[in-house]
């Protein structure tokens, strides 16, 4: 886990143990060899059942596999159920019998389906053992950040935990669905859902979020088209850990083959300017900031500065993945995955390689007053409207005005972005016609 899930985990550990005590239970922690855990916590316990939520990622089938095999050994029987999908990977498939590379199609063939099942009411109480096994410290597991504590962001940001989710998703239901369809893209709104964190971490689940929507829209008409949308982006999620499960390589290499010949730049100072928010662009170091400061970062705005970094500076978009997976309160492994593949034009339903964002545009066209760009980049906050954006061609005098001064107490672009344009159509054109397309 990258640092900024590690904090989240440490604080949803903390909310489960809570709940748990509530309910006349407690958790048991262990860390180590699956198998030893296991065999260990059954000979002390003389359990003959265990209960688990089934993973997707490339390492859990083989895991759970062996597990079985492992417990069967000694009479003990493994019972995995879902929870962290709306429908299992086996599920959708095409009317070929084959898994599906784009989108579109696997939302039809979701929609097609029954609902996806209505979640049970949680128990009122748990029976506890007469003894119970000994179990670790969660300090000693040294989750937290300490020297240096980067984490004050974090925490004033966040409320990890089953509470914290049903309040987050109690405030989207109220405030920010009706608009969601026509919102979602504006970072300078609080117009989406931000619970995908929770959602990771399964302090809730998918089939709470799809059903919780629906009920407000049977109930409240106006948001009927911002529940559909709703639904239709956690199905972008299904279909990235359909991808995953279906071609575990995909967080380390590209799907369509032809780009493994790909000739990224390793460029480390562009790199390190792009991660600390340094690059020139407003809307780029708005988001590149507001991730290090909150672990988080609005949908419309990864996108573009994914497409800065893979497209503009040609820098893979594993080293893009990579700093993601380590930032992101939300780092989830087939979203990262395929979302950056999806960005650098090489994944299974991806963009197409033509597709580069322009980022003064995007900032224009998705924060039209620079709110987004005044809260993380405060430097250029006096700038007006018409600069925000794009502050290097302002005349002096409304820089001085401003206090800002292009190429010291804010950079000078990185890179020309219709040069940067022209070199990245160019590359890619070339990867493209070796694949003939």
């Amino acid at each position: 886990m990258g640092g900024a899930s590690r904090w989240w985990l440490h604080h949803s550990i903390e909310e489960l143990q809570a709940s748990l005590k509530a309910l006349g239970s407690k958790l048991v922690l262990r860390r180590g060899n699956t198998l030893d855990v296991m065999g260990n916590l059954i000979r002390e316990t003389g359990a003959r059942v265990i209960h688990c939520t089934r993973c997707y990622e490339p390492w859990a089938s083989t895991l759970e596999r062996r597990l079985n095999e492992h417990l069967a050994g000694d009479g003990v029987v493994l019972k995995r159920y879902g929870g962290r999908l709306l429908y299992e990977p086996e599920v959708l498939k095409t009317h070929h019998g084959e898994h599906f590379k784009v989108f579109s199609p696997f939302w039809r063939a979701m929609l097609s389906l029954d609902p996806p099942r209505l979640p049970i009411p949680p128990p009122q109480a748990m029976q506890a053992p007469s003894r119970w096994p000994v179990s670790e410290r969660l300090s000693s597991w040294h989750l937290l950040p300490k020297k240096p504590d980067w984490a004050g962001g974090l925490r004033t940001s966040w409320e990890p935990g089953e509470d914290g989710a049903l309040k987050r998703l109690s405030t989207f239901l109220e405030t920010a669905l009706a608009g969601y369809a026509d919102d979602r893209d504006r970072p300078d709104l609080p117009s989406t859902s931000r619970l995908s964190p929770h959602i990771h971490f399964g302090e809730l689940s998918p089939c709470q979020c799809w059903h919780a929507v629906a009920a407000k829209a049977a109930a409240e008409p106006e948001t009927a088209k911002g529940a559909a949308s709703f639904q239709r982006e956690l199905a972008w999620r299904e279909f990235s850990v359909n991808l995953l499960h279906h071609w575990p390589q995909l967080p380390e290499q590209p799907f369509k083959a032809e780009f493994a010949e790909f000739a990224w730049t390793s460029d480390k100072q562009s790199l390190t300017a792009w991660r600390k928010g340094r690059t020139g662009y407003p809307i780029i170091d708005a988001g590149m900031r507001e991730l290090w400061h909150t672990g988080f970062m609005h949908n419309r705005i990864r996108m573009v500065v994914a497409s800065f970094l893979v497209k503009d500076l040609l820098i893979s978009w594993k080293d893009g993945e990579a700093w993601f997976w380590d930032t992101l309160v939300d780092a989830d492994l087939a979203n990262n995955a395929a979302s950056w593949q999806w960005v650098a034009g090489c994944g299974a339903d991806a963009a197409p390689y033509f597709r580069i964002f322009n980022p003064v545009k995007q900032g224009q066209t998705f924060d039209p007053h620079g709110d987004y760009v005044r809260k993380w980049v405060p430097e250029l906050a006096e700038l007006p409207e018409a600069y925000i954006h794009a502050p290097w061609p302002a005349p002096e005098d409304v820089l001085a005005r401003a206090g800002v001064t292009i190429g010291e107490t804010y950079p000078a672009p990185l890179i020309d972005h219709r040069e940067a344009r022209d070199r990245a159509l160019e590359a890619f054109a070339r990867i493209r016609g070796r694949s003939g397309g």
